[in-house]
């Protein structure tokens, strides 16, 4: 029976899956190729690629006029700058692929004998001369992960590559195609550990396109889900079909994680006669980011990089980008993190990741949580919104003032701090949902837990602003509204120099909003 894939490249008879070749403008492709140009394909990881880049070889290789072989050169990666290791390693991989794909049996002898007769440093220039000297067909080479390499050994490469462009396609590869996550104007290399970077371009100008492989669009995602409910009979309700699209946004591994977690891991889900509902989404979900599964963690991971928090943290914050260089955002951009949406400007890339931003960030103030006896809880196990508020109280003026410390991003401290205290309360029976853009000022939450739903807005008052509290009135109005709620908490974080000790300044007013909805003021 097919499943879902979530780890490596599609296996037809495996997995459900979209045709590659339908994910990108294949004509635009074979056209380059025609035409004898170099380019590159590029896309956040676990998005295809390397789907996309055999199902090319494949066809290119039924078709009969190119030898196409795939390469995956990550097996370099490790040997860093050392190019004289680097280049030998790369030359019989490439040559093992294209003996193991049934193209060519004596490529790795030609090998052999390049690296016998040839300088490491310059060995695999010369084994594609040699090699498509001797071949009956013009060589179209596809290279995975070329942004794995670093340093003189990504330079090494380029450079030879360029080299013997002008020598195709009788003696050197008709097309080459680079793929990897980040597009090649931010290759970053460092020819020694004094010099200056300079970018791929400068060490290959002869690329003639960049090419993104994009997300599934909302109709691709029904599509590959239906091809479950075809092959088993198990139904998604439409409800869930639709909240699949709106929590990944066609992003293909969080679509296939979803779904698989929802159909397959999921106990209730492996019945077969039983509906997959948007509870069983949910669930999936929230379980995948409490897990923490690895591509999510990886993702958590890119937030200690500079140029990632140059622009997260501001944009959790709600406040202006700023000075922030161009290919920072282009970096995230490539990277998967955001996209641009018309009429929003920059963005998180989907619900999902939004969700897990945050909560990543807030995970060491929540280990730093003292025991907190659960105080909120009313006698029949319900959360009683009055009993939380006093409970936050207590536990701000104890503990805030050094938990701010434990929180890795500066800027939005309190909120996250504030986030450890609510995962603490829901502890896998409720949930915390989040809202943050670029320059609104704000970040909001919405708890739920059984039947309460309580709608909280955070902002913060720092020098040299006005007070907050007339701007997240009406903002909470707002976001209430939304919600369909006549209440909520408003809570300000006084961030500004010379202010009194947190224990001294926290306090809870009572305030309405412009359309008469009562607030909680907490200022903190």
């Amino acid at each position: 029976m097919r499943f879902f894939n979530t780890e490596g490249p599609i296996r037809p008879e495996d997995h459900y899956h979209l045709p590659p070749l339908s994910r990108w403008d294949l004509d635009e492709i074979l056209t380059l190729i025609d035409q004898k140009k170099y380019f590159l394909l590029h896309a956040p990881r676990q998005t295809g690629k390397t789907s996309c880049l055999l199902a090319l070889m494949e066809h290119l290789n039924r078709e009969g006029r190119y030898w196409a072989v795939y390469a995956n050169l990550e097996g370099a990666q490790a040997l860093r700058e050392r190019i004289a290791e680097a280049m030998p390693t790369m030359v019989t991989d490439l040559a093992s692929w294209a003996r193991d794909v049934g193209v060519d049996a004596e490529a790795p002898a030609l090998a052999r004998e390049v690296l016998a007769t040839t300088p490491p440093g310059s060995a695999f220039g010369e084994f594609l001369a040699r090699w498509c000297a001797r071949s009956p067909r013009p060589l179209v080479l596809l290279l995975d992960e070329v942004d794995a390499l670093v340093g003189d050994t990504l330079i090494g490469l380029l450079r030879q590559l360029r080299a013997g462009y002008t020598k195709r396609p009788e003696s050197f590869p008709q097309t080459i195609i680079l793929c990897g996550v980040r597009d090649l104007r931010d290759y970053r290399i460092h020819a020694s550990s004094e010099s200056e970077p300079i970018t791929g371009g400068s060490a290959f100008n002869i690329k003639a396109e960049s090419l993104r492989l994009g997300d599934f669009d909302a109709d691709e995602v029904r599509t590959l889900l239906l091809e479950h409910t075809a092959e088993t009979g198990q139904v998604f309700t439409p409800e869930a079909l639709d909240r699949v699209w709106e929590l990944t946004l066609g992003q293909p591994w969080l679509v296939n994680a979803l779904a698989y977690r929802a159909c397959f891991k999921l106990r209730e889900g492996r019945d077969r006669s039983q509906t997959i509902a948007l509870d069983r989404i949910e669930q999936a979900k929230e379980s995948m980011i409490v897990e923490r599964v690895t591509h999510l963690d990886q993702l958590a991971h890119k937030l200690q990089e500079p140029r990632v928090r140059r622009i997260i943290e501001p944009m959790l914050a709600g406040s202006a980008l700023g000075e922030v260089p161009e290919e920072d955002i282009q970096c995230l951009l490539d990277l998967g993190l955001c996209r641009q949406v018309q009429g929003r400007g920059l963005t998180i890339a989907n619900p999902i990741y939004r969700e897990v931003l945050p909560r990543a960030l807030a995970f060491t103030p929540q280990a730093s949580l003292p025991a907190i006896t659960p105080s909120w809880l009313a006698a029949d196990g319900s959360l009683d919104a009055e009993r939380l508020l006093e409970a936050f109280l207590a536990f701000w003026r104890q503990h805030g003032e050094p938990l701010l410390k434990s929180a890795p991003y500066h800027e939005i401290a309190p909120h996250l701090v504030l986030m450890a205290f609510l995962h603490r309360v829901t502890n896998g029976t409720g949930s915390l949902e989040r809202e943050y853009a670029i320059g609104s000022g704000r970040m909001d939450l919405c708890l739920r837990y059984g039947g309460l739903t309580l709608g909280i807005e955070l902002k913060v008052w720092r020098d040299g602003r006005p007070d907050p509290l007339a701007d997240g009135l009406i903002q909470l109005d707002d976001y209430l509204a939304g919600l369909g709620l006549d209440s909520g908490w408003l809570v300000i974080f006084d961030r500004r120099a010379g202010q009194p000790p947190i224990e001294e300044r926290t306090v809870r007013l009572e305030q309405y909003t412009p359309t008469g909805r009562g607030v909680t003021l907490i200022r903190a």
